[in-house]
């Protein structure tokens, strides 16, 4: 089977997506969905609790642990507010209302917003950190409700249930939900506590399918600054107490000051007082007394005692979690270790990925740069079932989503002003993607550049010009992590190739895709094309044998054979796998790289079969400028039962190979006749025109 190979390019020179978010600094209009939860509980409620909720709607659901008391705000949405991604203001709004009469034991809450989920939506279970309200994901509930059904923990303020409590309350729900839906996952997202409790209860239930995502765990607790000053805080004032717990939602010079001053271990009167004052400071920022009623002196001392017996608990239990995790971790977390500790846990956990987010302090889920669904998304991590099916799990990229990346990569377009060429069904060739069937399934055949690097413009060109997701079929490198320790590439530098639809290189996946009427690409040379050595640009290295024919065949796909180029206009390949296997330490570094990843066409023969990975250095030259031809779509349609013979689908093959070539051969004859190939004439031609105008090319 093809491979699309390595595409180390696109991955490394886009960043990790992220969606920019503009916090909300303006007043905003009070949302009527402030008070939008379920709530449902496993206890009797007390009577201050119904007291507090006599607005609620009472009704009744059954299930096999008995019947639960779910009271629902009956509330109007604001048009004006749908859609709208909510800011850190709403989480105080919010957990004022919840924690107003507070009282109780720990309970379960839906947010009334996430109530319109799909029907085979998978449970995410949200446990919150130190603050206990369950409101950590509120700018993120409109996006999961598209995909998950959302419940949440919330732990009152003066509750005092004990750490091995909470797990046996989550573990409960888990195992009740799990009894009904075997055949799904059940997410827990936490964060801090919550992600030291998911932990915990993965390691109580190594049968149950979970799927953990944890941001910043506090299983690190023992090398926290929290941990080291548990007994500081204890003397100061209740109010100045209850900002401690919040202080990495602000960073900037005074916040580093004050936990410096904390870390170097100062005479214990000077370190109150310079701590008091600067948390007096920065309280302008924050809501001081909601802070202070979520987290007064007594509930702070207690979670942090919490904390340190959790820590302790999880970190016994690690080596019992089977649970497919991903760790979330802040680089500049005031309050725990996070980034080594990700790196340790990453270790430790058999099914375990990080992804790190270098900017974002302690409460990662409040930083108006990242958006959770797109994490889960981008990591793979999103599955209805058992198994990850990458075809009808696949949830396609949002227009921000889209934005976001397009702009990550946009560079590479601004330089090389690709000329993109296609072919209509009458043979003629036009300029832009206009002779590309708009109806799928599609199957795009080509030649891989140099590290990939033709797929930063291309695949965005797709959807800006004609809305249409291309999906790669891509090596294995770029989708799992190893079961054993070794120099395997991070797998989060292709979270944007997953984002946008790209599949591991499988029959079983090139089927589902065909059958789905998607447009495919497929780059037969793969791995041994996309890493080629010098002098050996623009060559082709298919396998013998015929691959992909039968199967576009059988769906009656559309083959469109293409070419690019351009690579050698911008670098230059001066160290190839062949002159650096010749250093020592590089060898074995690619031996081990190779080794540990998934081997591919282990029955090919010939060039082919050298899959070996390895990074070449290459030196950039100033930028000329990128080809495309698109040829004229081969039908199948109608040819399933001839395309069965092994000799009319290798001769169809070959005719595919030979048109790719033919596209080469025209792309760099052509381009010889094109006046502004170099950057410099590309420059002034957009100086006088307009930067957005299209640059002319060669006559065609």
């Amino acid at each position: 089977m093809a491979t699309i190979g390595v595409c180390i390019s696109l991955a490394d020179l886009s960043p990790v997506f992220r969606r920019d978010m503009v916090s909300v600094s303006k007043k905003l209009k009070r949302n009527p969905i402030l008070k939008s939860f379920a709530v449902s509980t496993e206890q009797p409620s007390t009577a201050a609790t119904a007291t507090a909720t006599r607005r609620f709607l009472e009704k009744k659901s059954s299930s096999d642990e008995g019947a639960e008391t779910i009271r629902r705000v009956d509330v109007e949405e604001s048009e004006s507010e749908e859609g709208k991604r909510k800011s850190l203001k709403d989480y105080f709004d919010e957990a004022k209302e919840m924690i107003r009469s507070d009282g109780g034991q720990p309970r379960w809450f839906s947010p009334l917003e996430c109530g319109s989920h799909s029907p085979d939506a998978p449970l995410l279970l949200y446990l919150p950190g130190l603050d206990g309200v369950g409101l950590g994901l509120t700018m993120h509930h409109q996006r999961l409700a598209k995909i998950f059904n959302v419940c949440c923990l919330h732990i009152p303020v003066k509750d005092r249930t004990s750490f091995t409590g909470l797990v046996k309350l989550i573990e409960k729900r888990v195992r009740s939900e799990n009894s009904h839906l075997a055949k799904r996952p059940i997410y827990l997202v936490a964060e801090s506590l919550g992600a030291c409790l998911a932990l915990a209860v993965a390691a109580r239930n190594p049968d149950i399918d979970l799927v953990l995502i944890l941001a910043n765990p506090a299983t690190s607790f023992s090398k926290s600054v929290l941990q080291q000053t548990m007994s500081l805080l204890a003397l100061m004032p209740d109010q100045i107490t209850s900002l401690s717990c919040m202080l990495s939602l602000m960073t900037g010079d005074p916040l580093k000051m004050v936990m410096d001053n904390v870390v170097k271990g100062l005479s214990l009167q000077p370190t109150v007082e310079e701590l008091s004052q600067n948390l007096v400071t920065l309280s302008s920022y924050l809501p001081s007394q909601i802070l202070a009623d979520i987290l007064p002196k007594e509930t702070l001392l207690w979670k942090l005692e919490l904390l340190k017996s959790a820590s302790a608990y999880t970190n016994a239990r690690l080596h019992a979690v089977k649970a497919q995790t991903l760790i979330l971790c802040s680089g500049k977390d005031q309050l725990l270790p996070s980034q080594e500790e990700g790196q340790r846990l990453c270790r430790a956990l058999p099914k375990c990925q990080t992804r790190m987010f270098g900017n974002c302090g302690h409460f990662l889920f409040m930083e108006d740069g990242v958006d959770l669904v797109t994490i889960i998304k981008g990591a793979s991590f999103y599955r209805r079932g058992n198994n990850l099916d990458y075809v009808s799990d696949f949830v396609p990229p949002t227009t921000p989503e889209f934005n976001k990346l397009h702009k990550d990569s946009r560079w590479m377009s601004d330089v090389t002003s690709p000329v993109m060429l296609s072919t209509s069904e009458n043979g003629k060739i036009v300029r832009g993607l206009s002779g590309i069937p708009s109806e799928g399934p599609v199957l795009f055949v080509g030649y891989h550049m140099l590290l990939g690097l033709e797929l930063i413009p291309m695949i965005p060109q797709f959807m800006l010009e004609r809305n249409i997701l291309v999906r790669g079929i891509a090596h294995p490198l770029m989708f799992y992590k190893l079961m054993r320790e070794g120099v395997s590439a991070d797998i989060g530098n292709f979270d944007i190739i997953r984002l946008m639809g790209a599949v591991p290189v499988s029959a079983a996946n090139f089927y589902r895709l065909m059958s789905s009427k998607a447009h495919v690409l497929l780059y037969p040379g793969g791995v041994r094309e996309a890493l080629h050595r010098k002098g050996e640009e623009y060559k082709l290295f298919w396998p013998e044998q015929s691959e992909f024919v039968r199967m576009a065949a059988r769906f009656g796909a559309k083959i469109i054979p293409f070419g690019a180029v351009g690579e050698d206009d911008i670098a230059e390949l001066v160290l190839d796998y062949n002159d650096l296997v010749k250093i020592p330490y590089i060898q074995s570094f690619f031996e081990k790289l190779t080794a540990e990843n998934v081997t591919l066409r282990t029955d090919a023969s010939g060039e082919v079969a050298n899959q070996q990975l390895g990074m070449p250095l290459v030196l950039p030259k100033v930028p000329g400028r990128f080809y495309y031809y698109f040829g004229k779509p081969i039908e199948t349609e109608g040819r399933k039962h001839e395309l069965r013979d092994r000799k009319k689908s290798h001769e169809l093959y070959l005719q595919v190979k030979s048109e790719v070539e033919q596209c080469l051969a025209y792309l760099k004859e052509k381009r010889e006749r094109d006046p502004y190939r170099e950057l410099l004439p590309r420059l002034i031609y957009q100086a006088t025109h307009g930067f957005t105008s299209e640059v002319p090319t060669f006559e065609f």
